[in-house]
């Protein structure tokens, strides 16, 4: 309840309008078939840095095997977006591919995000939360800190988070907790994130214990994607419920959902990479289908541009034509009720 009411404390009247206005011209562009777009974003996703301190093996960060340019959001640069877009900002993801806590400037261009009254969350594996940056982080101003721990021994978490140490993880965990009451602050809402794949599944309720043990707001189960699953993957989860693939008769899997030609994310969000390239959504990390470059054009401009435009129209002409849109669950999380 504390984490909604401080959402909602950031509302303004201007932020209300402009969601309304993104709204209502989604569904008209569903009814109609033909995209328009009315208002700004009220959530974008930007990108601290694409550095990351694990190997995990579905992720490019990890795997270390990025296309595009790779390198630290520029503090300058991250004021000037917030300065454009913070009348109409609800919501900042402030993560994409890396680890946020490896810029060094990342909790002060939180703190300045705070002060224009914009809801921010990141997410973080957990190892750079020393006691220096878990009370920064309390200082920030930080609304939301997802911490993944996916896995409650070493052997089971490392099985994914290559290169990870639990322990260090858990304990960043309690130092943020710890900062939290020392300080009297309600935030930042913690939420331990677990990602279901099959060397974890077991632990699920150990999870929840060891959440509940530390003092963690909340626990969200999210499905994996994985990018080779037609054939199986080892780790798609033996248990279908926490799975984004159902296995066929012929023992070939596909994912669960059917593909809509429609897609609510191109009409109130984006993701901006960490160099100023406008993309359509956390779907594209290597982003191949860059819409604009904030390096050249303002962000009105690009959002409204003839490529935007083009890119809205081609989802409903059929999103299975669009291979980032192809293991797509129309949202970059999916969670898990338990």
């Amino acid at each position: 309840m504390r984490d909604i009411l401080n959402f909602l404390s950031k509302l303004t009247w201007k932020r209300i309008w402009n969601a309304g206005l993104v709204v209502s011209s989604y569904y008209l562009s569903r009814w109609t078939g033909k995209p328009r777009q009315w208002g700004q974003p009220f959530t974008i996703s930007l990108e601290p840095t694409t550095a990351c301190n694990l190997r995990c093996p579905e992720c490019p960060s990890g795997l270390r095997a990025f296309s595009r340019p790779t390198g630290n959001l520029k503090e300058d640069f991250f004021r000037q977006t917030i300065d454009e877009l913070h009348r109409e900002l609800l919501y900042l993801i402030f993560y994409f591919q890396g680890e946020p806590y490896i810029n060094p400037n990342f909790l002060d261009m939180v703190a300045y995000a705070h002060r224009k009254g914009i809801y921010t969350i990141t997410s973080t594996n957990g190892h750079f939360l020393s006691q220096e940056n878990a009370r920064r982080t309390i200082e920030s101003g930080l609304d939301r800190l997802i911490i993944s721990v996916d896995g409650t021994t070493q052997d089971t978490y490392e099985s994914y988070r290559k290169e990870g140490k639990l322990e260090v993880v858990l304990q960043g965990a309690r130092n943020v907790v710890a900062w939290k009451k020392r300080m009297r602050s309600s935030t930042p809402h913690i939420i331990f994130q677990f990602l279901v794949v099959r060397p974890n599944e077991h632990q699920i309720a150990e999870v929840y214990r060891l959440a509940e043990e530390i003092g963690i707001d909340e626990v969200k189960l999210k499905t994996a994607q994985v990018y080779d699953y037609e054939q199986g993957n080892e780790l798609i989860p033996t248990n279908d419920k926490y799975s984004r693939y159902a296995r066929q008769e012929d023992g070939t899997y596909r994912i669960k959902n059917y593909l809509l030609n429609h897609c609510w994310k191109l009409w109130h969000s984006c993701v901006i990479t960490w160099d100023g390239l406008v993309v359509p959504c956390c779907f594209d990390k290597d982003a191949e289908y860059r819409l604009g470059d904030l390096k050249t054009n303002s962000f009105r401009d690009i959002w409204q541009s003839e490529a935007y435009q083009g890119f809205r129209e081609q989802l409903f002409r059929g999103r299975d034509q669009i291979d980032i849109c192809t293991n797509c669950t129309e949202g970059c999380k999916v969670w898990v009720s338990e």
